[in-house]
């Protein structure tokens, strides 16, 4: 257990975390903590943050190319795409992706699996490729970006 001292700061009274807790709890500088009753924490991680969740969806997509040609991939976008619009699921994405796939330009299809600029990382939002890896290699990725 750490005892820290009430410091006067300003007009208030605050406290000095040491450096090594900071580091432990992964904030910093700015970061917000939690105060609940008579504990201060910092916030609970709900997951992985949104650039986390885009370089995970990356590896995914990464896993895919390496794996299957452009011809499968295509395939597989459109047999999902085509039982989404009939179970009537269908996002806003989803109409870019069908011009993707049925364009056979490999060049673009490759662009919006792996390409780091806004329009991929908001296509991989939706990414209609999902099936074709096998459900241990798609643990082991979700397990590798979780740390």
């Amino acid at each position: 257990m750490v005892k820290i001292r009430l410091r006067r700061i300003g007009n208030s009274l605050g406290i000095l975390l040491p450096r090594g807790v900071l580091a432990a709890w992964g904030v910093g500088e700015g970061d917000v903590l939690e105060l609940s009753g008579n504990v201060i924490r910092p916030p609970a991680r709900g997951g992985f943050s949104h650039g986390e969740l885009d370089e995970l969806r990356r590896s995914i997509a990464l896993a895919v190319v390496r794996r299957y040609t452009p011809r499968q991939i295509r395939a597989q976008i459109l047999a999902n795409l085509h039982r989404w619009k009939k179970e009537g699921v269908w996002g806003g994405a989803y109409e870019e992706w069908l011009d993707i796939a049925r364009a056979e330009d490999d060049g673009r299809l490759f662009a919006a699996m792996l390409g780091r600029d806004e329009d991929a990382v908001r296509l991989r939002q939706s990414a209609p490729f999902v099936g074709l890896l096998p459900r241990e290699e798609v643990r082991r990725l979700n397990e590798e970006a979780a740390g």
